[in-house]
């Protein structure tokens, strides 16, 4: 079921739900699929209106007070794709392979921004680095709801990020991480920071400084020789899983 919803359009159903008020992705999918039928798409999302978007939530206690009708219009447009750029998203550079010689690709669970505050198995989008010595660039951000319609969604969001060495996470679960560590990605615990993990790039830039001499877990991951691990064990205390 992974692929009855395609990236942008999971992105759009992931948008409009927080417009709605933190409304769970899950509820929304489900009140959209039962309207629209499965695949859901960019093009079947174009269709739905105000009125539509009004009813649905009203049906099955979907919510539970009424929705202004400008955070309704908000969503129908977001469903549409309008916006969505200027929606917390954060830009993404170009990235062709060997750009970034010594480079690895790490993933970060998020839900806002360039936010570390996300858990592997409900965070709403994973933010995709390239991170070297020298450099950290954003080149993908990921939306994880079509993987949350897969048999096994631990398994699927593992394999959205299958590209990547390294993922950053809130936490994660026993089962789950080892899931991730079979598909050959090394899952990093963030130590919590108020209600978030802090931003993305405060981690990657510790990540970044351990690349010029790994420890032997990153090195292992970067397949070079070990470096001490000494200078880096107070940076990364909260880090390996």
């Amino acid at each position: 079921m992974a692929q009855s919803i395609s990236r942008e359009a999971a992105l759009r159903v992931a948008l409009a739900a927080r417009e709605l008020g933190s409304l769970p992705v899950r509820k929304l999918v489900s009140a959209l699929v039962e309207r629209l039928e499965l695949p859901l798409t960019e093009a079947k999302l174009a269709t739905v209106t105000v009125a539509d978007l009004q009813l649905l939530l009203q049906g099955d206690d979907v919510v539970e007070s009424e929705v202004p009708r400008e955070q309704l219009k908000q969503a129908v447009r977001l469903l549409w794709g309008e916006g969505i750029a200027n929606h917390d998203l954060p830009p993404v550079a170009h990235y062709a392979d060997g750009d970034m010689p010594g480079s690895i690709r790490v993933a970060c669970a998020s839900n806002r921004e360039q936010l570390l505050d996300g858990h592997f198995g409900s965070c709403e989008r994973f933010l995709v680095y390239q991170v070297s010595p020298v450099e950290v660039r954003l080149i993908d951000v990921r939306p994880t709801l079509a993987a949350d319609h897969a048999e096994d969604r631990n398994v699927a969001r593992a394999a959205l990020i299958h590209d990547c060495q390294i993922v950053y996470v809130q936490s994660i679960g026993g089962p789950a991480t080892a899931k991730v560590v079979r598909a050959g990605i090394h899952p990093v615990k963030v130590a919590n920071r108020g209600d978030s993990g802090g931003e993305a790039l405060q981690a990657l830039a510790q990540l970044q400084q351990a690349l010029h001499h790994p420890p032997p877990w990153l090195a292992r991951i970067m397949g070079v020789e070990a470096g001490s691990l000494a200078p880096f064990a107070a940076a990364l205390a909260a880090g390996e899983a």
